[in-house]
């Protein structure tokens, strides 16, 4: 299947889990019972400790207030870790869209989450997933359209699923936890499960910026038998995932790290300086890059490590020591790769100051200017995961955009698309250069 087919089948899945201007919800009584899978060769939890085998009633779906799944007061989260060894990366984004989904006659209005897995640098994982709030405060599942990348493309889809098609709904929190309860937060054997067992309710977990209490531990059995051991926090929700020495942690989260007032100027100097060093690399010319070099250690000095989420901080250091390393030893590929690095965990810094569009549109460009990198380095598979991406991070700045803007930026993603599946690195270099060009003239709207 050739990249052109399977990004109009990406897109297509997208168009049909997305509602603007959702028809009403219709509510329906509580306490509907969910029929359940047989799952065989598995230590599940006795049914007297399940808590989500009743359906209770939906009268408003997407005003989530479960602190421990905030779903609706996500406008951004990132997590960071390693797994196989390999940094990972994750951007979870609610978008601005909902998703009618009937199950045994009954339409619920569900919120839809994207989530972006980055291994190594490079999109991984793609899921939307679908959520909604009960009447009795729990927080249910209704479903997830999946899509694995490899080489570039899509390679598979599974794991993707739907309430109503392919089984029952799921509860994903309930509404007042307590040790020993047991919830299935996927309940598809053969495609996706996963049963939660609470283990402690008063957990102090070490956030971002300080310890947050009243966590809630579980014990997470999958269908292969194995357990992870998973982490909720009030005003976050899910803030760690981890087993076997692979670890996902929440390392920021707007609104709940969100600060008033300006952004300090240290960060745009971090920024604009790191954008500089792109494009003086590309030029060749090393003086000025070494002039805005200077100027974002400086910077980076200055703001010290105050305010600094305890995740983020080891891995800009580390990006800025491999953009200093590369522009002693002048070498182009290097400095420009090192200097996206650098710019992608500083912007995320400026989450907590800025509208979540604006730094999303910040991340448009700056997988523009890796597009760019790839295509000079002769890489065809990696410009297809940057096309992917592009069209990712797209989809979650499309309501803050106008018309025009949006017209143009669909322009030049197609003609990215085109120049993908053709290999053809020069005109995918022309059209990421265009997107550059629109980006840098955008405001979102607040």
């Amino acid at each position: 299947m050739t990249i052109r087919t399977l990004l109009k089948s990406s897109v297509a899945s997208l168009a049909l889990a997305i509602t603007i201007g959702a028809s009403p919800v219709l509510a329906q009584d509580g306490g509907t019972p969910i029929p359940q899978p047989k799952v065989e060769n598995l230590p599940v939890a006795d049914a007297a400790k399940r808590v989500d085998l009743n359906l209770p009633k939906f009268s408003r779906p997407t005003e989530v207030t479960n602190p421990l799944f905030p779903v609706s007061k996500q406008a951004s989260v990132l997590f960071t870790g390693h797994v196989d060894g390999k940094p990972f990366r994750t951007e979870v984004t609610l978008l601005p869209y909902t998703r009618i989904v009937t199950w045994q006659g009954i339409q619920i209005e569900a919120l839809i989450s994207q989530y972006v897995a980055y291994l190594d640098g490079r999109v991984q994982e793609v899921a939307y997933d679908l959520y909604a709030q009960a009447d009795d405060g729990s927080v249910w599942y209704f479903g997830e359209d999946v899509s694995d990348f490899k080489d570039g493309v899509i390679y598979t889809k599974e794991g993707t699923w739907l309430a109503g098609k392919d089984g029952p709904p799921n509860m994903i929190m309930p509404g007042a936890p307590k040790v020993g309860d047991a919830f299935r937060a996927e309940n598809m054997p053969g495609i996706a499960f996963e049963e939660v067992t609470v283990s402690s309710i008063d957990h102090t977990y070490d956030g971002p910026f300080g310890q947050i209490s009243g966590a809630l531990i579980g014990k997470e059995l999958h269908q292969d038998g194995t357990y992870d051991e998973k982490t909720f926090a009030p005003g976050y929700g899910e803030v760690f995932t981890g087993s076997g020495g692979d670890v996902e942690e929440v390392a920021l989260a707007v609104p709940a790290d969100a600060v008033s007032g300006h952004l300090p100027p240290e960060l745009t100097a971090l920024t604009d300086g790191a954008l500089a060093i792109f494009n003086a690399a590309g030029a060749k010319d090393w003086k000025a890059a070494a002039v805005s070099l200077e100027a974002m250690t400086a910077a980076r000095g200055k703001l010290g490590d105050g305010g600094m989420p305890k995740a983020v901080k080891p891995l800009l250091d580390e990006a800025l020591k491999s953009l200093i390393a590369a522009v002693g030893k002048r070498n182009a590929g290097k400095v420009r790769q090192a200097a996206i690095e650098t710019a992608r965990w500083s912007f995320d810094l400026h989450l907590r100051y800025r509208p979540v569009a604006e730094i999303d549109l910040a991340r448009l460009d700056l997988w523009a200017a890796q597009t760019l990198l790839d295509a000079a380095a002769g890489d065809a598979a990696m410009v297809s995961h940057d096309m992917f991406t592009l069209m990712l991070v797209r989809d979650r700045i499309l309501t803050s955009l106008d018309a025009g803007t949006v017209q143009n930026l669909n322009i030049q993603l197609g003609e990215l698309m085109t120049a993908s599946a053709g290999k053809e690195l020069d005109a995918a270099s022309e059209a990421a250069g265009k997107l550059r060009e629109i980006v840098a003239g955008v405001k979102p709207a607040q």
